[in-house]
């Protein structure tokens, strides 16, 4: 008996995630931040702590840098909740007019 189902050979085209998947570091250009990401992980259990998650920004920017995965936004990868600089200009309301 065969595995193939009327014996027809088809053939498969993989294709990539769009996300969650990247190339290897085949230089080690990001192993000092992925290392120090991971022992951040599991000195906290694996819990989302703020400590962690500032070291996986510097290991995807590490990544991004690099040249390694794709240069996306910062909330895309779920660093939307980062504290605004003080120093930054307020938007102003389109409605509303400097004196």
């Amino acid at each position: 008996m065969s595995a193939n189902p009327g014996n027809k050979l088809s053939s498969w085209n993989p294709t990539p995630p769009q996300r969650g998947a990247f190339p290897l570091d085949h230089f080690g250009d990001c192993t000092e931040p992925m290392k120090k990401y991971m022992e951040c992980l599991k000195l906290v259990k694996n819990d989302n702590a703020p400590n962690c998650r500032q070291l996986a920004k510097k290991y995807l920017d590490c990544r991004m840098n690099n040249e390694l995965m794709d240069r996306v936004p910062w909330e895309d990868l779920g660093f939307n909740d980062e504290p605004k600089r003080k120093d930054a200009p307020a938007k102003q309301d389109a409605g509303t007019k400097e004196n």
